[in-house]
């Protein structure tokens, strides 16, 4: 999935806080947009391995949920909006396309990398691919209630990551095209520093 819809999803999270602990909703929605979005900062460092880890944030979410609901203050709410947040992302991603360039023809068996059994997680069906129709439609169905839940600069946040996600959506398939052209381009200096899916690339007749 696009990292637009991981933020939403993300931020939908904090949703219940609105309701049971209103003077706590604003730095769980925040502390859910940032956990939706910390798992993509390897997107160009070992992409879907380096910051995803399915098994180990979930495991933590569960426990910082816990001490949350025990004691809570905007720190543990946070640190439990943040956790749950990446493990949502790092799961999701298992049902969002293979990890290749161009994920839509589905020649990838990876999907997200496992730490604790060590091993990839191939694509399962779900979302065909990262910025794919039913992506955005994803995105937008979370982003309705975060409008309705949300007002000011949060609101803001909100329509300005769907913008994001609705332009995405419409480039996804020629930036793929894009960066086939420009990649035979890069100096081979900088080649070992480009994520696995773009290695070999080569444009298309």
């Amino acid at each position: 999935m696009m990292l637009p819809t991981h933020v939403l999803a993300g931020m939908l999270l904090a949703a219940p806080l609105v309701r049971v602990a209103p003077e706590l909703a604003t730095v769980g929605f925040v502390a859910g947009f940032l956990g939706g979005l910390f798992p993509d900062l390897d997107m160009y460092t070992g992409h879907r391995r380096a910051l995803h880890y399915p098994v180990y944030y979930s495991a933590l979410a569960g426990i910082a949920l816990v001490v949350a609901l025990a004691a809570p203050s905007a720190v543990t709410v946070a640190a439990a909006l943040f956790l749950l947040g990446a493990a949502l992302h790092s799961v999701s991603d298992v049902h969002g396309g293979g990890l290749e360039l161009r994920p839509w023809e589905g020649n990838s068996d990876r999907a997200v990398y496992d730490h604790y059994r060590k091993r990839w997680v191939a694509p399962r069906p779900g979302v065909r691919y990262d910025g794919a129709p039913e992506d955005l439609a994803l995105a937008v169905g979370l982003a309705l209630p975060l409008l309705a839940l949300t007002g000011g600069a949060l609101r803001l946040v909100v329509v300005g990551t769907l913008l994001v996600a609705a332009a995405y959506t419409a480039l996804r398939r020629h930036l793929a095209e894009l960066a086939a052209l420009v990649i035979p381009l890069v100096p081979a200096a900088l080649t070992p520093y480009l994520p696995d899916r773009y290695a070999d690339e080569e444009p298309r007749e």
